[in-house]
């Protein structure tokens, strides 16, 4: 007997979305301080991939990363015009995105989410 609710496995909770089409910004720092955003589909993996050195140009050689914050998106349009809000801040403005209210609020605040 199922309990009316999604499975786990092909919807994410709260929201209609299916887990596949979900997208992540993210804000690592680096080695030597500096701030990376990015998007991606799997946040652990994409940083091991910046580690690994198969990342972007820029984390090459300022690893390793560690992730600063990251927010959900539902698609991967939303995920690229947050990442673009994000990286038009500066890196004071950035840092404070550290909580994932902060980063929702910027969301709303740019009319992303």
């Amino acid at each position: 007997m199922g309990s009316g609710l999604p499975k786990k496995e092909n919807f994410a909770y709260y929201r209609n979305v299916p887990l596949v089409d979900r997208w992540y910004v993210y804000i690592a720092r680096c080695s030597d301080g500096s701030l990376y955003t990015g998007i991606a589909k799997d946040v652990a993996a994409r940083l091991a991939a910046h580690d690994a050195g198969k990342g972007a140009r820029y984390t090459r050689g300022r690893g390793p990363l560690t992730l600063h914050a990251k927010k959900r998106c539902d698609s991967k349009g939303e995920a690229l015009r947050l990442e673009l809000a994000v990286k038009a801040l500066n890196p004071k403005e950035k840092s404070e995105l550290s909580d994932s209210e902060s980063f929702r609020s910027f969301a709303r605040r740019v009319r992303i989410v």
